[in-house]
């Protein structure tokens, strides 16, 4: 089993990536800091961009995690980019048989902060073919989720 780890914050070892140890574990998987990426926004065509690199990962792993802080009521704009870009190029069930979590963090967001991108995530994982294994916000939600890592 291959586990692709997506971290949208800026921050490679803050509070999304310990989350990410909270839900893998000890169990080995591969980092993809979208800071160190140029994923353009949706419609700009660059010779640089790494977006199909990313996509070729996601298509490599069996399990994805996609990690997030909260900004502006909202997942960062890094992680937006990347589901952005999907619309077009990557055909709609194309993920099919992976899984996908969802950690999303911050001080603290409001219900609707959280329902409103849990559902955004959940549709993402549906139009593409991935089963959505659920989202979590703090160390215990991703410590009771990573029984289903596995």
């Amino acid at each position: 089993m291959s586990i692709l780890m997506i971290n949208g914050s800026p921050n490679k070892d803050g509070n999304t990536m310990d989350l990410a140890k909270a839900l893998l574990g000890k169990v080995q998987y591969c980092t993809i800091h979208l800071v160190d990426c140029k994923i353009y926004s949706y419609g700009q065509e660059f010779a640089d961009d790494q977006f199909d690199e990313t996509v070729s990962a996601m298509k490599e792993a069996d399990t994805i995690v996609i990690g997030s802080p909260v900004y502006w009521h909202n997942m960062s704009g890094a992680v937006r980019t990347l589901l952005d870009r999907f619309y077009g190029p990557v055909s709609q069930g194309e993920l099919h048989g992976r899984k996908l979590f969802f950690l999303f963090q911050g001080a603290a967001p409001e219900k609707w902060m959280l329902e409103n991108s849990e559902y955004t995530m959940k549709r993402f994982a549906s139009l593409y073919g991935m089963t959505y294994m659920g989202m979590a916000t703090n160390t215990k939600e991703a410590k009771k989720l990573s029984e289903s890592v596995s």
